[in-house]
Parts: structure tokens; C-alpha cells; sequence
């Protein structure tokens, strides 16, 4: 499939897990693609090598997405590299889950800085360039709805703030043919959040479908509201979750 073939696409957090799986389902169906990282600069840089191996073009940059400076930057390198931007994925993210007495005030605004804010600097610093039918498609949880357990206060805090977020864009960019969604994904088999960790299998049972899903779940669902084919969806919060709301 080409449908996104001449298209740029800028992928935050994009070295490993969901966002790597984003990177290359893009790059798979035509898209020239930026990706951030953090700490991870080997897998970045292979990850680089592979998609141009492809027949793509390919950067990456570090960037804290906690320092908003950062992550503006990073955006601007991409346009001037690449030449232009039509697809933003704002995929970065941190989980801090503790209790809340034992949550400190940076915990707090670590979370909201890297789960909400760069959201917002990567938004802001795309929109000069994002053209008529670009894409904004950022990645919530499910937990932005219903946490389902103890601990997960802040995290869902940001996550559900991403999601007003999006909806709010969705009103601001619809008159110039951008559209802004959110994908909230359930429990997925990444480095975050292992299907091996201990409470893993009881958080799968939980499940309509009792498994967790994979990273390509929520890859081919960022590929077709990236595509054409979703050019009258805006707004829109979409779970890939197996039934975890159900």
C-alpha cells in the first residue's frame, strides 16, 4: 500500500514500541519519517537505517520531551531536513503509577510536562507547516477514561487531558482542513509494559478479547487516520483496547 507515498510524517518518542511500529507502518505505506528519542540512540539510529534501507527518508532527533524548547526544535529540524510535514504523531510518553500520598509534586509535573506539553509544543510548532489535509494524531490510553485500578491518577490525568486537548484542536484547525484525533490504546506487549510482568495475565483477563495486543494494533490505526481514507474523521477518540471500556 502506498496511499501515503510523498508524504513527511514526525513520530515523538519513536525509537522503540508503539512509536517504532508507528515509524515503520508509515514508512510501509510511502511516508518519509522523523522520530525523536530520548534514551535510546542505537535503536533510534537503527531504526533510521532501516526505513532508508527501505528506500525512505529517514531522521532522528533527541529531545527531552519535558522541555517543550526541545521538542519545538526538533520539529523545526525535521521541516528543514525533509523539506515540509503533513502527518504529526505525539506518541512520547512517561508512566509513573504510584499512590497518591507517595506521588511527589515532580512526579506530577513531569507526567503532565512530557504526556500533555509536548503534545501542545509539538502541535504548536507543526502548525505552520502542516498543509490542508494534514494529520494530527495523538496517542492517549485507555486509561484516560476508566483507570480500572489504584495508582494511576496522574497518568490518566494526562492522558484524559490529551484527549480534551485533541478535541479542542479538531475545533481550531477543522476550518483549515486539518484533522486532530487521539488513539487510546489498552494494554499493549511493549517495553513499558510487558505481557510478561507480574499482574500482566489478571490485567489481561480483564479483557473482552483476554490478551494483550501488539504494537502493530495501534500502528495500523495511526496509518488509516493518517490516510486519505479518514479525511472526514476529526475529534475522534478511538480505542484499540480488546474491550478493556467494554
Amino acid at each position: 500500500m502506498s496511499d501515503l507515498q510523498g508524504k513527511i510524517a514526525f513520530v515523538t518518542g519513536g525509537s522503540r514500541g508503539i512509536g517504532a511500529a508507528i515509524a515503520r507502518h508509515l514508512a510501509a505505506r510511502g511516508a518519509d519519517v522523523a522520530i525523536t528519542y530520548i534514551s535510546t540512540p542505537d535503536r533510534a539510529q537503527a531504526l533510521v537505517e532501516e526505513l532508508r534501507g527501505a528506500g525512505r527518508r529517514a531522521h532522528a532527533y533527541a529531545a527531552d520531551a519535558a522541555d517543550h524548547r526541545q521538542v519545538r526544535a526538533a520539529v523545526e529540524q525535521a521541516v528543514r531536513d525533509l523539506g515540509g510535514l503533513d502527518i504529526l504523531v505525539n506518541n512520547a510518553g512517561i508512566f509513573i503509577a504510584n499512590s497518591l500520598d507517595a506521588l511527589t509534586h515532580d512526579d506530577f509535573q513531569r507526567t503532565l510536562d512530557v504526556n500533555v506539553g509536548a503534545v501542545f509544543a509539538a502541535t504548536q510548532a507543526a502548525l505552520p507547516h502542516l498543509p490542508r489535509g494534514g494529520r494530527i494524531i495523538n496517542i492517549g490510553s485507555c486509561l484516560a477514561d476508566r483507570t480500572g485500578e489504584a495508582g494511576l491518577a496522574i497518568y490518566a490525568a494526562s492522558k484524559a487531558a490529551v484527549a480534551g486537548l485533541t478535541k479542542g484542536a479538531a475545533r481550531d484547525l477543522g476550518p483549515r482542513g486539518i484533522t486532530v484525533n487521539v488513539v487510546h490504546p489498552g494494554p499493549i506487549d511493549t517495553d513499558m509494559n510487558p505481557a510478561q510482568r507480574e499482574g500482566a495475565a489478571e490485567s489481561a483477563a480483564a479483557l473482552a478479547l483476554q490478551r494483550y495486543g501488539h504494537v502493530d494494533d495501534i500502528a495500523g490505526m495511526v496509518g488509516y487516520l493518517a490516510s486519505p481514507a479518514a479525511g472526514y474523521v476529526t475529534g475522534a477518540e478511538i480505542s484499540v483496547d480488546g474491550g478493556f471500556a467494554a
